[in-house]
């Protein structure tokens, strides 16, 4: 009989590992966004999280930390322990900072173990409802005709709106000038009182000034249509060969988290990505709803720091 019970006890004891291990998640996960609260970013994370936390039963609190480059949450997950419990909205803009800073205080290749993309979306180039411009190609043609003539608005320098004009500029072969300028709204005004001749911006919070008559969209930088604009043309349709820009949000751990949460993690993200309420929700943003595995989610990483360091070299941005 008491080698019975020890017998018990000791399998018990060598199960507690395992249990401990499938019960991911024990507790709340916090998810860290590097923007502020009402964004695309922001609204994207919740969103998604909600939808998480309801499919591996425990609460995704987030966690709104702002900063330049989104360096204080990538730092912050960066340093976190790699239990699972703490995640980065990772994005576009982590592969841009990459290039953009002399030193950032992590490696975003080597201190983050990817999960999940969440969504992508686009940027429009949109003119005044006055311009002259009907199409990108009288846009395109002006600016090789007229050097240095040509106004592009833009928000801050190395904003993916930024560099998506800059890589416009190099696609093109046209001499422009790239005016920043602090905010969405002030690029907007801009356009609208005729300071610039064009404008890249995000295509969802530009929608309403488009279907509204304020501005006119003159293409998507997307590989294909946007189906809130479906009689827009792609910029790569009108001639701007292998012109796509797209921005994107995807969730990231800290380096070292175990395979099986990160397994985890990525099955609660597909599933939540699949629900038609997330969907319809992240489409109302102007967001495609899209999740993959790790391995692409680091794929993608790699190519966009390599391709807005060649943009960032071309447009001789000084790095800060």
């Amino acid at each position: 009989m008491i080698r019975r019970h020890w017998l018990l006890a000791a399998a018990a004891m060598a199960a507690g590992p395992a249990r401990a291990q499938t019960a991911y998640p024990s507790r709340p996960v916090t998810l860290i966004v590097p923007f502020a609260p009402g964004g695309i970013a922001d609204i994207t994370a919740r969103t998604v999280a909600q939808a998480m936390g309801q499919s591996l039963g425990q609460t995704f609190v987030v966690d709104n930390r702002p900063s330049a480059g989104s360096i204080v949450a990538s730092q912050a997950v960066a340093k976190a322990a790699p239990d699972g419990y703490t995640l980065l909205l990772m994005s576009n803009g982590n592969a841009v900072s990459a290039s953009l800073f002399k030193k950032l205080p992590f490696d975003v290749i080597k201190e983050f173990a990817p999960v999940s993309t969440l969504g992508f979306f686009e940027l429009v180039i949109c003119v005044a409802r006055e311009s002259r411009f009907t199409s990108l190609r009288e846009l395109v043609a002006y600016g090789k005709a007229n050097p240095g003539k040509l106004t592009l608005a833009s928000i801050t320098v190395g904003s993916t709106q930024h560099l998506a004009a800059e890589l416009f500029k190099a696609r093109t072969g046209i001499d422009a000038v790239v005016v920043p300028y602090k905010g969405s709204p002030a690029v907007l005004t801009a356009l609208r009182a005729g300071e610039v001749d064009a404008g890249f911006e995000i295509l969802g919070p530009t929608l309403p000034q488009i279907t509204g008559g304020a501005l006119r969209a003159l293409a998507v930088t997307g590989r294909r249509r946007n189906a809130s604009l479906p009689e827009v043309p792609t910029a790569i349709e009108q001639g701007v060969a292998s012109y796509e820009v797209e921005s994107w949000n995807a969730l990231a751990a800290p380096a070292g988290t175990p395979p099986a949460v990160i397994e985890r993690l990525q099955r609660a993200a597909q599933e939540a990505l699949t629900k038609p309420e997330v969907g319809q929700r992240l489409a109302e943003l102007g967001v495609r709803a899209q999740g993959g595995t790790p391995a692409q989610l680091q794929d993608l990483l790699a190519s966009e720091i390599k391709r807005w360091r060649e943009v960032i070299a071309v447009a001789r941005i000084e790095p800060q």
